[in-house]
C-alpha cells in the first residue's frame, strides 16, 4: 500500500482515497484501500455502485466480491 500520502494529508478517508486512485488508473492502488474502507464500515462504499470510477475495476472479481460483501447486488 501506499501510505505516503496519507502520511502527508492527515487521515484521508479510505474510500476517497480508492477513488482517487481509480481516477489515477492505478486499481491496484485502489483495492486496498478499498478493503480499510469495508473493514471501517465505510457507508461511502455504496457509492461504488454507480461512481463513474469504478467502471474501470467492475469486471474484476474483486470488485465483485467486495459488493456482495457490502451488500449491493451486481450488475
Amino acid at each position: 500500500m501506499d501510505f505516503e500520502i496519507e502520511e502527508r494529508s492527515g487521515n484521508p478517508s479510505p474510500f476517497f482515497m480508492a477513488s482517487l486512485y481509480l481516477k489515477l488508473v492505478e486499481p491496484e492502488k485502489a483495492f486496498p484501500w478499498l478493503e480499510k474502507s469495508f473493514k471501517n464500515n465505510d457507508g461511502f462504499l455504496v457509492w461504488m455502485k454507480v461512481a463513474p470510477e469504478f467502471d474501470r475495476i467492475r469486471s474484476d472479481p474483486r470488485f465483485a466480491d467486495l459488493m456482495r460483501r457490502v451488500g449491493l447486488p451486481e450488475y
